[in-house]
């Protein structure tokens, strides 16, 4: 009886044995963001080999265009470019074909990973997602590429995933929105409003609305000299973008903000500006404001080809004065005028929050109006809901950021979003997940402090981050399973997109990341630039520099040995000059590091600690009260090297 009993308790142990074993082999869910909503795990993994090929159904030339754009993806992230092939796949091949199926929605798809890779999806861009998806499992592999095998079925809880930036107060150059684009393609988010016009406060412009920065950024011939001087888009850079984003399956939503943050247009038109509320907000009783506000529109709207290529318009219409009735109400007269006049083009308006603010008797129209629910004490959301209109959630106290500021967000809460925030939360209003009144969430840039020192770079630094976190919110929901702090860890193993590094990533370790003998003037290195957390060092031996002469430039910074206005070390970024207090005598020889991050930039000199250009509060009036941070922050620049006649050696560049 005895050796019965160890007879059974030895195959018991040999079942729980087998068991754990079976479930240890078992693939866990990839990461990716956004987190998969499904997945199955199965044994093993699929390994991509030099035969691998990318095969999509003869006749569909949509999918031939998602295969061509994954391969040049691949040849981007790995160096190989997979054959792409027409028919049916077989072993060994990544295959791409559409299939019904009602619970995947518009944009979701399934991938099954055996000894080949099947991705299928009701429509085109649940393929284009699906090969995001396949490339950010691969990236975090490199050595092998390898793919656990098992099924993954995702789907998005919301159909607009977006992110808002103000292009008015701050020029953001064109190449900067095409790498968000891609950017945004990457972790399917699938919306970018672009903000064209604003201006500044005038309380840093010397009270005085004339001198008041300004800008309105697209081209136009309707209004000569209406463009912004300081950097704007030619229509034809605005039409390639929205190409360029139509490819990756990301809308733009262009905006033109009216009747207030108007004052590039009362500049241009002085007898349109109001007089009574302030010249950055429209006269709404002069017929002249109507005709000018329609040409425009008009100019960007017209024809079989129209400049804003899109389904969607924004028409603005947010923080006027409601103190007077007859206001109020030209105030809701004006904003359905210009809801009804984008449609009249064949385009889905959209609209700020306003309307609990501009409380009154004027009809508005709701239906298939998009409402951008910013601040419930101007839209209050269950009402703006009750009358009909479609919201995207944008809550100021959750997702504004306004850099260097000192109020909003200089970089959102990204801990709380992931653990706290669905586009259900428009700030205190709660609606049940997946309300079909909500459309989806963004979060959104201000550049109110125009002059502030702020680089493209600084606003990158803040947003990258924001945009990993909320791309698993408005996709995954609720339904997110990794811990925040692991989430944050990995999502640092994830590229930008391919062929994008706005954040100036070299390897992913800290220490040494490049280093070079001797610096010859007008010799490249391979990389563009460093980011931030750097230390740069160089050994220079001196000699007499003209003024304006280069160390290093990127297509976005320069670093002199010689600055152009006083000789001495200094950086150029955004338009901004930044010196030290330091200039190199002919003969010296030193040894120079530069420090930086999203705070400051520091000179050393042999070693030492020397100068530190750091956020500084500059005051506009005598009692100092109108104050703002200026930032002197420097990506490093590091592809090209200057005409400089100092012999600069012992070049390197740690990360730290």
């Amino acid at each position: 009886m005895k050796s019965v009993n160890r007879i059974c308790l030895m195959m018991i142990l040999c079942c729980v044995c087998c068991i754990n074993i079976a479930q240890a082999a078992v693939n866990p869910k990839p990461f990716v963001i956004p987190e998969l909503k499904e997945w199955k795990g199965n044994e093993g993994k699929f390994i991509p080999t030099e035969q691998t090929r990318i095969v999509y159904p003869k006749g569909n030339s949509e999918l031939q265009r998602i295969a061509r754009m994954l391969a040049d993806d691949c040849n981007t992230l790995f160096n190989h470019t997979p054959q792409i092939v027409e028919g049916k796949g077989k072993k060994g091949d990544l295959i791409l074909s559409l299939k019904k199926d009602k619970s995947l929605g518009q944009e979701g798809y399934a991938i099954r990973v055996t000894d080949r890779i099947e991705l299928t999806a009701p429509k085109a861009i649940g393929v284009y997602w699906g090969t995001r998806t396949l490339l950010q499992i691969a990236e975090q592999n490199k050595e092998d590429l390898a793919l656990p095998k098992g099924e993954i079925r995702d789907y998005p809880d919301y159909a607009m995933r977006g992110f808002m930036i103000d292009c008015g107060r701050k020029f953001i150059p064109m190449s900067y929105l095409r790498d968000y684009v891609k950017i945004m393609a990457y972790y399917k988010m699938n919306t970018l409003q672009i903000h064209l016009n604003d201006n500044g406060f005038k309380q840093y412009f010397e009270q005085d609305w004339n001198k008041t920065y300004a800008a309105f950024r697209l081209e136009s011939d309707t209004y000569p000299g209406l463009t912004a001087r300081d950097g704007f888009y030619t229509k034809k850079e605005f039409i390639d973008l929205q190409k360029l984003a139509e490819e990756c399956f990301v809308e733009i939503i262009p905006e033109i903000d009216a009747p207030a943050h108007t004052l590039a247009f009362s500049h241009y038109k002085p007898e349109i500006g109001s007089k009574e509320y302030g010249m950055d907000h429209l006269d709404l009783f002069n017929p002249e404001t109507y005709k000018f506000m329609d040409g425009l529109f008009k100019e960007y709207l017209e024809g079989e080809e129209p400049v804003f290529r899109g389904p969607r318009v924004h028409i603005g219409t947010d923080e006027y004065s409601n103190k007077d009735k007859k206001v109020v109400e030209k105030f809701r007269e004006f904003t359905d005028h210009y809801i009804r006049y984008v449609e009249g083009f064949g385009k889905q308006a959209c609209v700020w929050g306003a309307l609990t603010h501009a409380k009154g008797e004027t009809p508005v129209k709701a239906e298939n109006v998009i409402m951008s629910a910013w601040y419930n004490g101007y839209a209050e959301p269950k009402e703006m809901v009750k009358q009909g209109y479609k919201l995207i959630s944008i809550p100021d106290g959750f997702l504004y950021i306004v850099p260097a500021a000192g109020y909003y967000y200089d970089y959102l809460n990204t801990e709380e979003l992931y653990n706290s925030w669905t586009p259900a939360h428009v700030g205190k209003a709660v609606f049940e997940e997946k309300d079909p009144a909500i459309l989806g969430g963004m979060f959104a840039v201000w550049n109110d402090h125009v002059g502030n020192g702020i680089s493209t770079k600084d606003i990158h630094h803040r947003t990258f981050p924001a945009l990993q976190t909320l791309a698993v919110k408005m996709w995954t929901g609720t339904a997110t399973s990794l811990p925040y702090n692991e989430f944050n860890r990995m999502r640092e193993m994830l590229s930008e997109a391919p062929g994008v590094n706005q954040m100036g990533r070299i390897g992913n370790a800290p220490g040494l990341v490049y280093e070079q003998a001797n610096v010859a003037p007008k010799s490249r290195t391979p990389h563009r630039e460093i980011g931030y957390g750097y230390r740069v060092t160089f050994d220079v031996e001196g000699a007499a520099e003209t003024p304006g002469t280069e160390l290093f430039r990127s297509p976005d910074a320069v670093f002199y040995l010689s600055d152009p206005i006083r000789g001495m070390l200094g950086f150029a970024r955004d338009g901004y000059l930044n010196t030290f207090s330091y200039n190199i005598q002919p003969g010296q020889r030193l040894n120079i590091g530069i420090e930086g991050d999203n705070k400051a930039t520091r000179l050393f000199i042999n070693g030492k600690l020397v100068e530190e250009l750091n956020i500084q509060q500059r005051f506009f009036d005598k009692e100092g009260k109108t104050k703002m941070n200026y930032v002197r922050t420097l990506v490093f620049p590091l592809e090209q090297a200057g005409e400089f006649k100092s012999k600069i050696s012992n070049l390197k560049v740690y990360k730290k």
